[in-house]
């Protein structure tokens, strides 16, 4: 599978302005999380636009913030989110985010050497919303090779 990668997109709605001292934490962890994830094995591209891609405005929401990358695999992406920095805050979602009431988080394949743009992404988020899983559009639990998802969630919302 070498010429194929997994792409993300992973969006967010904070509950206050990126500039708010509530948000402040994890405003100040994003330049760690970020660089963990370009040392992580696997790690092939993110979106950056400014240090963060904090300044894209996305579904017209200056709330909501979007985080896309490409990993050479699906198992490079669950190590990164499950067993870096990249899980304490993903611990504390709830202190910065509101609940999304459809999938905010899809992965697709992507040819290697491909840079979705951000439009690519949110077709697939919504086709992951609108027609469900798919070998097009997938979650954790669509992928075969995945399972730490399920350990670390179940670990999280023990806590």
């Amino acid at each position: 599978m070498a010429d194929q990668h997994v792409a993300e997109l992973n969006i967010a709605r904070l509950k206050h302005d990126i500039d708010d001292p509530r948000i402040a934490d994890f405003v100040n962890n994003l330049d760690r999380v970020n660089a963990a994830a370009e040392r992580s094995d696997g790690f092939i591209w993110r979106l950056e636009l400014d240090a963060t891609a904090t300044d894209v405005v996305v579904m017209n929401d200056p709330h909501i913030i979007a985080n896309m990358s490409v990993w050479r695999d699906i198992d490079s992406l669950e190590r990164f989110v499950f067993q870096t920095i990249h899980k304490r805050i993903y611990a504390r979602k709830s202190e910065w985010f509101d609940a999304m009431d459809k999938m905010h988080f899809v992965m697709w394949p992507v040819p290697a050497g491909h840079e979705p743009d951000l439009n690519e992404a949110l077709a697939r988020l919504e086709m992951l919303n609108t027609q469900g899983a798919s070998d097009e559009a997938f979650g954790w639990d669509y992928a075969k090779s995945s399972g730490l998802w399920r350990t670390e969630l179940c670990d999280s919302s023990a806590a």
